[in-house]
């Protein structure tokens, strides 16, 4: 069984072509910033809204001055001032005195480390992918799915490929990575929301169409393993098996990501490594 597998991985050719709500902007970005119905009670409300817009404005910055978020909140500098002095009140946002800029606050790191900790997947998973790093000397990741796009929970980086990801960004679209494409092919609802959203393509070799969505959705069902050739960044690829429930509903996916020189030639291994961790984890998780 384990050979065929590898057979019909080192066959695939995945076809070439990113996020949740609508398609963000830009890889990695939080979530794209759009109009949304004001509640009833169109004050407190209304407010707590524009604050988390706040904080969607530094997905992909450092730093930002409050003309900057005004402008892409647009709203005047007064209220993105205020938004942003009520958020520093509580640590979620901070200004530098050296730039005068705002930045995310040391508050907000502290709750998302709490949020990691608390995962039961996460915290699950890590010792099989600690195991498959050192079984494939190459980086490792876990991703879940929201809404299009899919978030990587943890990435286990390798000595030798630790500076192609000092840019990769922990949030893409499902359909330029090989984690997106496993998890789409096992839950309807992910390949659905990435077709209403579009394929915008990333490289020359990212998938660009709904047919070619569909024909890559089908290939990975039959193999149980999606591979990505450079499609969310040249010169990384990647295979992925999906984490599924009792129901055969992808939850998660693990994936062995490397320079392309690397893993193109080789698939089989990888492609078998992913689909028994994969399996491992559900066994353990009992979903």
């Amino acid at each position: 069984m384990a050979a065929e597998a590898a057979s019909g991985v080192l066959d695939a050719r995945a076809p070439s072509q990113a996020p949740r709500r609508q398609a963000a902007s830009q890889p990695g970005s939080s979530r794209p910033i759009q109009a949304v119905p004001a509640p009833r009670d169109t004050g407190t409300l209304k407010s707590v809204t524009a604050a988390l817009d706040v904080l969607d404005c530094f997905a992909n910055d450092d730093e930002l001055g409050v003309s900057d978020i005004a402008r892409r909140l647009g709203v005047a500098k007064s209220t993105a001032h205020r938004l942003l002095a009520a958020l520093c009140t509580r640590g979620l946002t901070e200004k530098n005195p050296e730039t005068g800029q705002y930045r995310l606050g040391l508050h907000l790191f502290e709750l998302g480390q709490l949020s990691l900790t608390r995962m039961r997947l996460r915290n699950a998973a890590l010792p099989l992918l600690e195991e498959m790093r050192q079984i494939s000397g190459y980086t490792i990741h876990l991703a879940v799915p929201d809404g299009s796009d899919v978030v990587y929970l943890e990435r286990l980086e390798s000595r030798r490929s630790r500076t192609l990801f000092s840019d990769v960004a922990r949030r893409w679209p499902v359909h330029s990575t090989s984690s997106g494409k496993a998890i789409a092919a096992f839950d309807p609802t992910v390949a659905e929301a990435r077709r209403v959203a579009g394929f915008p393509a990333y490289t020359t070799t990212t998938l660009r169409s709904a047919a070619e969505w569909d024909r890559m959705l089908a290939e990975t069902r039959r193999q149980r393993v999606a591979i990505s050739r450079g499609e969310a960044k040249v010169g990384l690829s990647s295979v992925a098996a999906p984490v599924c429930d009792s129901s055969g509903r992808a939850r998660a996916a693990i994936s062995v990501v490397a320079p392309a020189a690397d893993l193109n030639d080789d698939l089989g291994r990888p492609a078998r490594l992913v689909q028994a961790m994969s399996a491992r984890l559900a066994r353990i998780l009992a979903i």
